[in-house]
């Protein structure tokens, strides 16, 4: 079996320049229910995208096997004035929610291709991903059980618990947010 890579896009240039890439990977991955996204839903896609690539920290992972894209993932740091807790329907308390800029990073993105999907390889996008980020925790949201039951598994299976349901807009589905925190993870050797 072909090695799995993971080549790592810092920053505004390298993330916008690298959408190409993994463009077609999105489609893919997002044409498949639960999501069912469209040739509308793609575009709106990389409007934001446009506008994620300008956010502090901006980190896109792309894994490979031999050339092809095989699965991707992208965030970024919460700003102070986020409005990430806001769409969260629990109350949480301030403390919680309260954000530096540097404090969290959020995923936004991580997707592995039908075909090689249960080989690590998401694990492999988030490990790179958070690879020498100073942050306390990270947080990410996934479609509720049972449309996205292997998703909450892995999540559940790397240490991340739900913090509630979030609506991040007025048309979005409902997302189980969810936060892993680092500080109280164990030193890997």
């Amino acid at each position: 079996m072909p090695e799995v890579t993971y080549e790592r896009h810092d920053g505004p240039e390298g993330a916008a320049a690298a959408l190409d890439t993994f463009l077609p990977a999105y489609q893919e991955v997002y044409a498949e229910p639960p999501y069912s996204e469209g040739p509308s839903d793609v575009t709106q896609f990389i409007e934001h995208y446009a506008h994620h690539v300008r956010r502090q920290g901006m980190r896109l992972i792309i894994a490979r096997e031999d050339s092809e894209v095989v699965g991707f993932s992208y965030g970024y740091y919460l700003p102070a004035d986020t409005g990430w807790w806001g769409n969260v329907h629990e109350d949480l308390a301030e403390d919680f929610t309260h954000e530096t800029g540097t404090r969290t990073w959020v995923i936004l993105e991580l997707a592995v291709r039908r075909p090689w999907r249960r080989r690590g390889i998401a694990k492999g996008l988030h490990d790179v991903m958070l690879d020498g980020l100073p942050v306390q925790r990270v947080t990410l949201t996934v479609r509720p059980e049972p449309e996205a039951a292997p998703a909450q598994a892995a999540y559940a299976a790397w240490g991340y618990r739900p913090v509630g349901i979030s609506h991040p807009w007025e048309d979005a589905p409902f997302y189980q947010a969810m936060v892993l925190d680092l500080n109280s993870q164990p030193a890997v050797s």
